[in-house]
């Protein structure tokens, strides 16, 4: 006979053995939902793709490109990974798919890179055959180079006519992302081929490099497509404040380091302004500082109430933001998963209805956020 004294001691060791987020039931202003870890263990994940056929791609800052097959982590890493360089925030970032990749099964990654002359922030174009890369080749390298190990950024996205924008950072230096003769500190919006597009703002500017689309930008960690506009909207770190969300415009100065609404980590200001004539206001900013990281619009079925909202991960301060816009404004902000206490790298749409998610950690985990029950 098992007795009550047994009983509580039985569910006492499930719920000791079971992981916290098993346990766990999250509630937003929305609806409820939990976690579900799809895999773990991974060293430092950066980005996630999600292949026609149900696979995904996971990137791992320490150089590896992982594959996630059958609900299970692949053990051997992709081959062919471009050569690269792990330093500070520098390895392996973004991974991106061609918007015809079930035709012609070509992505795109970007990683930090080092040469004689420093480290740079690089994209290469690939085909995916099997369990390695092939046909890899550099489409695009900003210069010049530089020796810190900060701010690569490194997010990508395609717009609806096939061009690919890349964020650059400043790398640290700030009044780079000024100076339209140096690649740093903006996007820059290329052909697949690495080519500037044709209409870019600055083309016919002296002394500009005419891949530039915008500037001012300093390290954007965040960047999707709208889902009716068809806009590229991005976020970007400040520094002890004055994280922003922007949504890109054709030739515009986003202001870093002129204006801001973050200080220096010392405590000093690094300017006094705010705002100045011929530089965007960013759509929303926060301070003090949350990190962001990844972003995408809710547009699955799955959960209703989300339909339209951005969800945006933060590093620091270790949550999801959900953000409701309205009119080209954000009308309400709410934090999600302040429990987890992980930082979440990467935020993604996933073809299955629900939102991903990638903590950044020595054991980094993939979750998907599903209703309850």
């Amino acid at each position: 006979m098992i007795t009550s004294r047994y009983l509580a001691l039985a569910s006492g060791l499930i719920m000791l053995s079971m992981p916290a987020w098993a346990a766990l039931t999250f509630s937003s202003d929305e609806a409820d939902f939990q976690l579900e870890v799809v895999a773990e263990g991974l060293e430092h994940p950066w980005s996630l793709a999600f292949l026609p056929d149900g696979t995904q791609l996971v990137t791992e800052r320490a150089g590896r490109l992982r594959m996630i097959r059958d609900g299970k982590l692949v053990s051997a890493p992709l081959a062919g990974v471009p050569e690269l360089v792990v330093a500070g925030q520098g390895g392996l970032l973004d991974v991106l798919l061609h918007p015809d990749y079930e035709s012609n099964q070509i992505l795109f990654l970007s990683y930090a890179h080092r040469s004689r002359e420093g480290m740079t922030t690089r994209v290469a174009r690939a085909r995916l055959d099997g369990m390695a890369l092939t046909d890899v080749n550099v489409i695009f390298e900003a210069l010049p180079r530089s020796n810190t190990t900060r701010h690569f950024a490194g997010r990508m996205e395609f717009d609806r006519e096939g061009n690919l924008y890349v964020a650059v950072g400043d790398r640290g230096e700030m009044d780079r992302a000024q100076d339209l003769g140096d690649d740093a500190g903006g996007v820059h919006r290329i052909t697949i081929d690495g080519k500037p597009v044709p209409n870019n703002p600055f083309m016919d500017q002296a002394g500009a490099r005419d891949t530039f689309f915008t500037y001012g930008n300093r390290n954007i960690q965040g960047m999707t497509i709208h889902p009716e506009t068809g806009d590229i909207w991005t976020h970007e770190h400040g520094p002890r404040g004055g994280d922003e969300i922007n949504i890109l415009s054709a030739g515009t100065n986003y202001g870093w380091p002129e204006i801001t609404y973050g200080i220096d980590y010392s405590g000093l200001p690094i300017t006094m302004h705010t705002e100045k004539e011929g530089m965007a206001q960013p759509l929303h900013y926060w301070d003090p500082s949350i990190a962001p990281s990844g972003m995408a619009f809710y547009t699955g079925e799955r959960f209703p109430e989300w339909q339209g909202d951005l969800f945006v991960g933060a590093l620091k301060m270790r949550k999801l933001v959900r953000l409701e816009i309205g009119d080209g404004d954000v009308t309400e902000e709410e934090d999600l998963l302040t429990d987890l206490g992980d930082r979440i790298r990467d935020v993604r749409m996933g073809p299955d209805g629900v939102l991903w998610l990638l903590t950044d950690s020595p054991e980094g985990k993939v979750y998907r956020i599903v209703p309850v029950n």
